[in-house]
């Protein structure tokens, strides 16, 4: 009983970075993601990218998708965060090409390790 009680004062000590709820946390997440739609055809336009802004968009959606699971509020808000300063640095042109291009290396096919898919994908 009294270690219930601790987890309790623990729990209700810990305070909010933005969100005080769920339900604050998933409109600042939704805001996020109308923010980056909205600005992907400009990214792409200004960046010249060789990708469209359709895949533009399914790569945001992906990245999104990533964190659904994410429960803790302070989490949350801490991607909200950070989501928010890569939108601005984004739009503002402080990257630079290969930075946008970094998010679709992590999503290519890995390569072959066995000699039957080297052969078949034309590797040595």
């Amino acid at each position: 009983m009294a270690s219930r009680e601790a987890v309790r004062r623990t729990v209700q000590s810990v305070r909010p970075i933005l969100s005080v709820d769920r339900e604050e946390a998933r409109k600042r997440v939704l805001n996020l993601y109308k923010a980056w739609y909205r600005q992907i055809p400009y990214i792409v336009m200004d960046y010249d990218i060789p990708k469209s802004v359709e895949q533009c968009r399914e790569k945001l959606r992906e990245e999104f998708l990533k964190h659904k699971n994410v429960s803790d509020i302070r989490v949350i808000d801490m991607l909200v965060i950070k989501g928010q300063m890569e939108l601005k640095e984004s739009v503002e042109i402080w990257k630079q090409k290969a930075h946008i291009m970094r998010y679709w290396k992590e999503s290519q096919e890995p390569k072959p390790t066995d000699f039957l898919s080297k052969f078949l994908s034309g590797q040595n």
